[in-house]
């Protein structure tokens, strides 16, 4: 199978392009299995490509190639469609900071939105009809219930999360025009942690927008303190909650969307998550903890577009794709960490 990763060597793409090589791997095939990073570097860097062929090792049964390019070029994507011969793709590519697409709304519909709609376009053009998509929780907006089931309204409350909104709408359109195309929509919670090897993590450009790279640089003394975005919520300690999942897990899932994708044709929104709450104080003194280190912390007002609290029923990820996550905070504090000091 030839599998093209829009956004390939950012922190969860690159992660899920080992956990792809690991999956294909295993399959019995008489061709070599290709994965195709295509990624602008906007928010990752080139270095990330060897590190992930490092990881999958010389004797992968996956060869790996890279392409730098943007989504929004349709003759690029055309082509490298065509002559990669792709069979599915990974939809990774796009903007994702809830308070920065408040700010720059135009930026993020112009990225994630148009940027789909020329990946589309092309894949129609090469008459390639499979595709996992990276959503976000962030589509449920106010949970009327928890945990949040795949049926909960869907009444995203930032831009970023309309974005990922309109494209599944999208792309539920483009299978409903089509009974032959299969797309996975993965709403998945809060990535954390980074890869057991340490070559390979969440390493953002500038001011981390994520909380567990602003904890591991505090704590690695590259930041003064960390801000904490409200602490009057309506929660036991005043911050907000939320789902946060091991990325190594997230990337097994992304693994396992794309086995049913290939097997199954439709539509299929599906949460991935734990299904635990953690309040954001609970993952810095967890990260204190079981790291020996100490995270300063200052209370700051809370961002626009923020919710109270946020967690998965994860059930139909198991019953759909047999999977469910494996690791706990634990895992995911001491992963990141030990990625943070690989880079420091």
């Amino acid at each position: 199978m030839n599998v093209l990763l829009t956004g390939g060597i950012g922190y969860i793409g690159s992660h899920t392009a080992v956990a792809l090589a690991e999956s294909l791997g295993a399959l019995i095939s008489e061709k070599t299995h290709h994965i195709v990073l295509l990624d602008n570097l906007c928010n990752s860097e080139i270095a990330t490509v060897d590190r992930i062929k490092t990881i999958m090792g010389a004797n992968s049964a996956c060869a790996l190639t890279f392409i730098q390019g943007d989504i929004r070029d349709t003759t690029l994507l055309t082509q490298v469609l065509s002559n990669q011969q792709i069979d599915a793709v990974i939809h990774f590519a796009g903007l994702k900071a809830v308070g920065e697409s408040v700010a720059q709304p135009v930026e993020y519909y112009a990225n994630n939105v148009q940027g789909t709609i020329s990946l589309l376009q092309a894949m129609q053009a090469c008459n390639v009809k499979k595709m996992v998509f990276s959503s976000s929780a962030t589509v449920y907006g106010e949970p009327q219930q928890l945990p949040l089931t795949e049926t909960h309204p869907t009444r995203a409350t930032n831009p970023y999360g309309r974005s990922k909104l309109h494209i599944e709408e999208i792309l539920h359109d483009v299978c409903l025009s089509n009974p032959e195309w299969s797309v996975v929509c993965l709403r998945y919670f809060n990535p954390v942690g980074a890869h057991k090897s340490g070559l390979i993590g969440e390493r953002p450009s500038g001011t981390p927008n994520n909380l567990m790279p602003y904890i591991t640089q505090v704590a690695v003394g590259q930041r003064s303190h960390l801000n904490v975005f409200g602490n009057d919520y309506p929660t036991p300690d005043g911050t907000g909650v939320r789902d946060y999942i091991h990325v190594v897990d997230l990337a097994e899932g992304h693994a396992a969307a794309l086995n049913y994708a290939t097997k199954h044709a439709g539509w299929q929104a599906i949460n991935l998550g734990t299904g635990k709450g953690c309040s954001v104080l609970e993952l810095v003194h967890t990260f204190e903890t079981v790291n020996n280190v100490t995270v300063p912390v200052q209370f700051v007002d809370r961002r626009a577009g923020d919710i109270a609290v946020c967690y998965a029923n994860t059930q139909k990820a198991l019953n759909t794709l047999n999977w469910s996550a494996t690791k706990n905070l634990t895992d995911m504090c001491q992963s990141a960490w030990q990625f943070e000091q690989s880079i420091t």
